[in-house]
């Protein structure tokens, strides 16, 4: 099986040499980095690479370039997995990520040294699945909104719709909370319900139920 062709863009070249030096230790073939989203934009056309790893802020305003590019790529290659790292836990733009559907996640950049976690981010978001950081979660819960459209959830049924935020399939959030597969698959179906989400496709309709999570905490 052929390695995981990534495009990696950090303005910080120490934190990019390091990235770089992580990926290529854990079996992915690293073929462009980048320190500004106009060179990441021309290595992505150039190489066409499986996954794109980038900053939120690169120069030179260092405000939103790298999002501004992930928008772009998602146009122009779709099949292409995105991983956005930030310093902060910056809310709109996690939401913006989750909205534009499968193969995207948005890490804080402290996740990067527990390497294990973020290898698995970099796993299930090259698997085409989303990952949200816990940190923009704990943002979002502190603050909750007065019409609250979970209220009607259960503590356990919110508990599966945190997991599932953080990107988690079934099988995931069962192990973590010691059930069924089966039992989880219950409890997601009742979120849906519960959401009013339409019948529609289940890996979308799971996406609506994320930003409704999102949205209302």
């Amino acid at each position: 099986m052929s390695a995981v062709r990534v495009v990696l863009a950090e303005d910080d070249v120490l934190l990019r040499a390091g990235l770089a030096s992580l990926l290529e230790r854990s079996g992915y073939e690293v073929v462009g980095e980048a320190g500004d989203g106009v060179r990441l934009l021309s290595l992505v056309r150039e190489t066409t690479p499986d996954l794109v790893v980038v900053d939120i802020r690169m120069p030179p305003t260092h405000t939103a370039e790298g999002l501004d590019a992930a928008r772009v790529i998602r146009e122009e290659l779709p099949g292409t997995a995105i991983l956005v790292l930030s310093a902060h836990a910056e809310v709109d733009h996690a939401m913006e990520l989750m909205a534009g559907g499968r193969a995207v996640g948005y890490l804080l950049k402290s996740r990067v040294g527990d390497v294990a976690d973020f290898l698995d981010a970099l796993e299930r978001v090259t698997g085409g699945g989303s990952v949200v950081d816990p940190g923009v979660i704990q943002e979002l819960v502190s603050a909750r909104r007065r019409n609250d459209p979970l209220a009607g959830l259960s503590a356990r049924e919110r508990e599966v719709l945190g997991l599932m935020a953080e990107g988690r399939s079934n099988v995931g959030i069962a192990r973590r909370l010691w059930v069924t597969e089966g039992t989880v698959e219950k409890h997601v179906r009742s979120v849906l319900a519960k959401l009013c989400l339409p019948e529609a496709d289940e890996d979308h309709r799971r996406v609506l139920a994320v930003l409704t999570f999102l949205e209302a905490r």
